[in-house]
């Protein structure tokens, strides 16, 4: 009796396999334990032995080849024997289940195209960034029954990079909601229907859902459980309880955009703010009319029994993903090497001082250092480069990203034409995109096109550390913090400030004397800071 072979799955992460080679060929005698084949998976190229004794018959998939696991492989059984019918049926197979997918497929367009009325629209979750896959409802600024024009703004949607406002491209009424606040889906989900007022869609909505599965509608249980209180909590006062502002099921607050910026602006904490809007919604005067309570009493910290395991679970944001899923791309792709390097500061302390004396100015170490950089990539543009499956891509221009910690992990607004730009300049920018990235408001331009990055924890205390280049870029700069400690000048011993930087290159791209000979003219700028001036 033949045995049909399929490709085997060789890793927990193999999803097709490549023929590599043929260790026998038609017609060889095959012993169980006998190597048939080499098979490279998404790992390594692997041997494939037999597990059956007989002839091979048929090779399914020929040298360099690539199918799927549990496709087609090869075929073993006794000399001579008739397998037509295996080949036969595995093509009818493939032949029926195309057909069936196909018009399964047709009719369902067929179908859906008929059920939807004239202007009713099927409004989806949009990919509102390159990166994005998914997307959570922030804040719906129409309801269901509203009257919705061209251009309005339908609702503000939190990317993987930040919060952006939807605007609707139909006129109409909003007839449903397909998400709501706090909840995700994925892109192309259904997010509303808008059309003639009075329109039934209830079962295009129904429908849909079938068609493209989302996960909005999985809910949490533990908010279902009630645990009861162990601790011992301050009384509440009746007046503390109804100032305290509302929140949707999720957790969010309701608040406008004007509000939540102005709330930013004046340092107030929306937490603290009662809304006096529809729903209890914060609104622009609730900001301005908002005078802060000292607080009473110290928190209470969390109860936890000696002995008792406990720990949160914190839902990734959108953000969250897609930095993981980047950072883990760029280490394990990028080939990263790091040089290390430390500066002396005297001159440059002195510089800045000197130079925050002219009226309305006021720089940072961080704004002299992206000054430094663009002019030295300007004299070094291989470490200005970037890397492409199928290219390497040798930059003209000098684009710094400089990476901000958001609450939700890192963004990396771009300094354009950083090597055209003066020191003020560079300052006011980055000053700006800082915020604004904080307030999850920076538009996508303004984060991608980078050419060189620039990540600084010396602000925070840390001397020295190493980074992750931000792909497709080359190199990525670590800047530590000033110390002043012992250094030795013509032959003494004296106290002096120093800085440690770290640069990671892709050695792809950036060789070591490459990345050795712009850290060498970057010392020269940041030693000598006046020369960035001339």
């Amino acid at each position: 009796m033949a045995e049909v072979i399929n490709m085997p799955r060789l890793s927990d992460t193999m999803e097709e396999g490549t023929v590599a080679s043929w260790l026998k060929k038609v017609g060889d005698t095959v012993e169980e334990g006998d190597i048939l084949a080499e098979i490279e998976t998404d790992k390594a190229t692997m041997e494939f032995e037999s597990f059956y004794e007989g002839v091979l018959l048929h090779i399914g998939v020929a040298e360099g080849e690539t199918t799927k696991v549990d496709e087609l492989l090869a075929i073993i059984g006794e000399k001579g024997e008739d397998i037509s019918a295996f080949l036969e049926g595995t093509k009818q197979l493939e032949s029926i289940e195309n057909e069936v997918v196909s018009e399964e497929a047709v009719e369902e367009v067929k179908t859906d195209v008929a059920e939807i009325p004239d202007g009713v629209v099927m409004v989806t979750m949009p990919r509102l960034s390159d990166t994005m896959e998914e997307g959570t409802v922030a804040s719906w600024l129409k309801k269901v029954g509203d009257t919705v024009e061209e251009g309005d703004i339908l609702a503000e949607i939190e990317t993987d990079k930040a919060t952006m406002e939807f605007e609707s491209f139909q006129s109409g009424t909003l007839l449903h909601i397909g998400l709501e606040e706090g909840e995700s889906a994925k892109v192309d989900s259904l997010l509303a229907v808008i059309g003639p007022k009075g329109a039934e869609v209830s079962q295009l909505v129904t429908n849909f859902k079938v068609d493209g599965i989302t996960d909005s509608q999985v809910e949490t249980v533990a908010e279902t459980i009630d645990i009861p209180e162990i601790q011992t909590v301050p009384e509440v006062k009746q007046t503390d309880i109804q100032n305290m502002p509302k929140v949707n099921s999720s957790g969010r607050l309701f608040v406008s955009p004007l509000a939540k910026k102005l709330a930013e602006e004046k340092n107030i904490s929306l937490s603290q703010v009662q809304g006096s809007g529809e729903n209890g919604r914060i609104i622009k005067r609730d900001i301005e009319s908002f005078t802060p309570v000292a607080s009473t009493s110290a928190s209470v910290a969390k109860f936890i029994p000696v002995g008792q395991e406990d720990f949160d679970e914190i839902t990734n944001s959108n953000m969250r993903k897609a930095i993981a899923k980047n950072l883990v791309k760029s280490k394990f792709t990028a080939p990263h090497y790091y040089l290390n390097v430390e500066f002396d500061m005297d001159n440059a302390i002195a510089f800045r001082s000197q130079y925050n004396t002219l009226p309305e100015t006021k720089i940072s170490f961080n704004d002299m250092i992206v000054k430094a950089c663009a002019l030295a990539l300007k004299q070094h543009p291989q470490v200005n480069s970037q890397w492409f499956d199928d290219k390497m891509r040798m930059n003209n221009h000098v684009h710094i990203g400089v990476a901000v910690a958001v609450p939700d992990g890192l963004v990396v607004p771009v300094v354009r034409f950083a090597n055209e730009q003066s020191l003020p300049q560079i300052n006011i920018a980055v000053k700006d995109y800082a915020v604004r990235a904080r307030n999850k408001k920076l538009a996508l331009d303004e984060m991608e096109g980078s050419t060189f990055t620039i990540s600084n924890l010396g602000m925070f205390g840390i001397e020295s550390f190493t980074s992750i280049i931000n792909q497709p870029n080359s190199a990525i700069l670590s800047v530590g913090a000033i110390v002043q400690k012992p250094v030795v000048k013509d032959g003494q011993v004296i106290a002096g400030n120093t800085m440690k930087l770290s640069m990671a290159c892709d050695h792809r791209t950036v060789d070591g004397a490459t990345g050795a000979q712009f850290l060498q003219t970057l010392k020269g700028y940041i030693e000598n800071p006046v020369t960035m001036l001339i």
